[in-house]
This record gives C-alpha cells, structure tokens and sequence, in this order.
C-alpha cells in the first residue's frame, strides 16, 4: 500500500548521513524517533515521507524535529480496528 499523507509509520532507523549534521542533543531526540510510530504529515515530490516528533522543553518551551522517511527506513503500521 502506498505511504500517503495520514498513513501511519513506524520509523525503522535513521541515515548516518543526517545524523552527521546535528549536535549530540539533536542527534539523541532524532535516534529516540526510531521504533516510534507517527502520522506521515507531507509526501514529498522525491517520495519521501515527513514525519515530527516535538519535545516539551519547559512550560513554555517546545521544540520538534523533521524526519524524511524514504521506503527502506520506515514499515506502514495497521489501522487500528
């Protein structure tokens, strides 16, 4: 079936390539994406599916963080019945 805007994912591992490009913080809360399932928010015109995860900082503080999924680094996870 194919990966569409709403599907949900479960993120099977993450590039090292995109790893190599963020401090120690970033990389830490982009490896806890991984095992994790989210809803596929934009399919990109390369196919890749954006998902976000966002952490509370503080009361007043969040932050997220993209991730571009290509087929290989993500497994569609059944709709609940």
């Amino acid at each position: 079936r194919p990966v569409v805007v709403g599907t949900r994912v479960r993120v099977l591992s993450v590039p090292t390539s995109v790893l190599e490009r963020v401090d120690l913080t970033e990389r830490e809360r982009v490896v806890s994406m991984v095992g994790e399932t989210f809803e596929v928010y934009e399919v990109d015109s390369w196919g890749g599916a954006w998902v976000e995860k966002w952490w509370r900082e503080s009361e007043d503080k969040s932050t997220s963080h993209s991730l571009g999924l290509r087929p290989t680094e993500m497994e569609i996870v059944a709709d609940e019945v």
